[in-house]
C-alpha cells in the first residue's frame, strides 16, 4: 500500500491531541466526540471500541458507518492546504476532522461546525 504514514496510525494515538488542543481552548471531549460521531456515524460505543482496539485511520473512516454528506460543505485551510482540494480521499476525511477540530479550538459554536445553519 502506497500512502501517508497517518494511514497506517493508529487512530487512538492522535485522538488525545484532538482532545488536548480543544481543551486548552476552553472546549471539551464530549464536544470533540460529537464532530467525530457526526463526521463518521460511529455510535460511541463504536469509536469507544475503535480507540480501545486501536484501529488505524484508513481502517477508521473506510469502516466508517454513515460518513456525513454534509462534510462536503468543510472548506478551508488545515496546515496550509485546502481541504476541499485534497485529491487523496482518505487524506481529505482525515483534513476534514483536522478542520471540523480547528474551528472548535477557534471558539467556533458546534452548530457552524456541524453545519447546521
Amino acid at each position: 500500500m502506497t500512502g501517508h504514514r497517518i494511514f497506517t496510525t493508529s487512530f487512538a494515538s492522535v485522538y488525545p491531541h484532538y482532545v488536548a488542543k480543544a481543551e486548552k481552548k476552553g472546549r471539551t471531549r464530549a464536544e470533540v466526540d460529537e464532530i467525530i460521531l457526526w463526521l463518521t456515524g460511529y455510535s460511541p460505543e463504536d469509536l469507544a471500541a475503535r480507540l480501545e482496539d486501536r484501529t488505524d485511520f484508513e481502517t477508521f473512516f473506510t469502516e466508517a458507518p454513515r460518513v456525513n454528506p454534509a462534510r462536503s460543505l468543510i472548506k478551508g485551510t488545515v496546515c496550509g492546504v485546502r481541504v476541499e482540494e485534497v485529491e487523496d480521499p482518505l487524506m481529505r476525511e482525515i483534513r476534514y476532522l483536522d478542520k471540523l477540530i480547528d474551528e472548535l479550538a477557534k471558539g467556533k459554536p458546534m452548530e457552524k461546525i456541524l453545519r447546521r445553519g
